[in-house]
């Protein structure tokens, strides 16, 4: 348990560094909040004075005083109305500016990520990070924080007026106080562990949730869904017991309060009668002050109640957070070595004893254990040739592109631009000319031309056009509802396969690039869309370096070199002749793919 108090209080500790540029807006909550607590207290001991003196009291009674003191106090409402909107809106104003850096923070970290770390990652996940889990942090600063800061000092406050008024009356009215202690320690540590449970299961519901809906063809193709329901109701069920847990705690601990509190009050009454029921004239003059104690007794159990409350939005908001530093303090990052900004890229690509594995090097213990994806790659790519590689699934094509964009870092060996290593060269001039066009391809929820240009306000509504003509896809771009502002839907599902990969080709034409790469762009799309895309490959590939991964044969007959990957390893290099005049593999997969009728 003290571990745990000492782990929270250093993520404590972090979040305030993200609240202290917004320190102004803190301090005019916090002096609020200080007279919030001071004024509040004071009211009950000026009623209790009225009482007394204007009501109770005849040789001081006086309507007139009664009326005055009246506005005082009505004054004095309004005042902590006041107040009590001032503190809130400058307190969430606060939370919400910290909320926003911390999104920001996090968003451009795993912007700069790995793409390994996101072939591990759930996206469900990390959604639940960046979005609920930060939202509960705007709790601590909003409501957690200042509010427990407020509460403790309008306690302290309280005790001092109701001992200074009666000591005899304020030990009375304690007496349920240790009870109360007891069970809101109880509550404290029953609602930290249901936080904790509550949290886990946001984070697996939501990633069953998005990758259920992510892949929801392949459910309703393979007939899972009554499986998959099943699954989601476990799940659900899971969640909606941590919140149970929650509520439980909740039932229990505020109607305990409410005893207390009333049975605080029945024994200053009950002591109140007793000692009032004498002919003693002292006696007499408690009217006005259990008046105020009353009054008092309910601002000592709810800020003692709230506490409760508070404490835990504060727990939670940093079980919270510990998620969200957890993922900013992890170190997935493109190691960015490179300096250099201004490079020729129109340079011979080297691949020089380049060997490749998934595997980090902490995974992998010795070359021996590697499991090697590439396998001593030498490979001289010439500006503006055309190089194709072919292979069956698994040999290695795609992680050549992968490490040409430095989306993976290659364990030996090197590649050159050039003189220029690949990894000397700055992250963005390198991916700045270098173009991918994949098989699946990635358009946001968004118009066709913003799709196109991703953002980039450098790039005209004329050039996107041009770019379209030039690879034949302005023709059905044209026939769609408002053209080019067009909202695709998300992942681009209104559109065919084959439209989308024409979106891929006009957004690397826009985007000019030296090295250009097609990734398999033809394997899932008909023979009307494949013919559009060869022109457009034409087109593209006019005048640039250019690498073209295919299972199609048909498509890659035209390259200037032809590549044979095997088990990460390459068997066979030549034009599209000189291959077929070899007895190897070329000659096999080539053999096996037009022979079909």
């Amino acid at each position: 348990m003290a571990r745990q108090s000492k782990i929270d209080f250093r993520i404590f500790r972090r979040l305030l560094k993200f609240a202290k540029p917004y320190s102004g807006l803190l301090i005019l909550a916090f002096l609020c909040t200080i007279l919030l607590s001071v004024i509040g207290p004071l009211r009950p001991m000026i009623i209790g004075n009225m009482v007394q003196k204007y009501v109770v009291d005849e040789s001081t009674r006086s309507q007139q005083l009664f009326l005055k003191w009246t506005l005082i106090v009505g004054g004095m409402l309004l005042f902590e109305a006041l107040l009590q909107f001032l503190a809130s809106y400058f307190s969430n104003f606060m939370a919400q500016s910290v909320i926003r850096d911390i999104r920001i923070k996090i968003f451009n970290h795993l912007s700069t990520f790995r793409i390994q770390f996101f072939d591990r990652s759930a996206v469900g996940g990390l959604v639940t990070r960046v979005v609920s889990d930060i939202e509960a942090i705007s709790e601590v600063f909003s409501s957690g924080l200042i509010d427990i800061l407020g509460d403790l000092l309008m306690l302290v406050v309280v005790l001092v007026l109701m001992f200074t008024t009666n000591w005899e009356l304020s030990l009375i009215a304690l007496i349920p106080i240790p009870v109360l202690i007891f069970a809101t320690r109880v509550f404290a540590k029953a609602m930290r562990k249901s936080f904790q449970q509550e949290g886990t299961a946001v984070h697996r519901l939501n990633s069953f949730v998005q990758e259920r809906l992510t892949g929801m063809n392949i459910v309703q193709i393979f007939g899972r869904e009554k499986v998959e329901f099943a699954a989601f109701q476990e799940a659900n069920k899971v969640h909606r017991q941590a919140h149970v847990n929650a509520v439980w705690a909740f039932s229990i601990f505020f109607p305990v309060v409410e005893f207390l509190s009333s049975l605080s009050m029945s024994l200053l009454i009950v002591w109140a009668a007793f000692s009032i029921s004498g002919q003693d004239a002292s006696n007499v003059n408690l009217f006005g002050t259990v008046f105020s104690f009353t009054l008092w007794i309910q601002m000592l159990f709810r800020p003692i109640r709230m506490l409760a409350d508070k404490f835990n939005i504060l727990q939670r908001g940093i079980v919270r957070a510990d998620k969200v530093f957890e993922l900013l303090d992890t170190d997935e990052h493109v190691q960015e070595s490179g300096t250099i900004t201004q490079c020729d890229f129109e340079q011979p690509l080297k691949f020089e004893h380049v060997y490749f594995t998934y595997k980090s090097d902490e995974q992998a213990l010795g070359d021996s254990e590697k499991e090697w994806v590439l396998k001593d790659i030498n490979l001289t790519i010439n500006p503006k040739e055309t190089v194709a590689f072919v292979g069956a699934t698994g040999a290695g094509k795609t992680s050549i592109v992968n490490l040409l964009s430095r989306f993976y870092e290659y364990q030996k060996g090197t590649i050159h631009i050039g003189e220029i290593e690949l990894r000397q060269i700055h992250m963005d001039t390198l991916r700045k000319n270098i173009a991918i066009v994949l098989q699946d391809v990635f358009l946001f929820s968004d118009t066709i031309h913003n799709n196109i240009t991703l953002g980039n306000e450098a790039i005209t509504r004329e050039e996107v056009v041009a770019a379209a003509k030039a690879v034949g896809a302005d023709s059905f771009i044209q026939k769609l509802p408002n053209g080019y502002d067009y909202q695709v839907g998300e992942r681009g599902g209104v559109l065919s396969v084959g439209q989308r990969q024409l979106l891929a080709f006009i957004r690397a034409y826009v985007y000019n690039p030296h090295i250009l790469i097609l990734d398999e762009a033809t394997s899932s799309v008909d023979n009307e869309s494949e013919i559009l895309i060869q022109r457009a490959t034409e087109q593209l590939t006019k005048g640039r370096t250019s690498i073209v991964i295919a299972h199609r044969l048909s498509t890659i007959q035209a390259a200037d070199k032809i590549i044979v990957l095997d088990k990460g390893e390459i068997r066979e290099m030549g034009s599209h002749e000189e291959l077929l005049r070899k007895d190897g593999m070329y000659r096999k997969l080539h053999s096996m793919q037009f022979s079909k009728k």
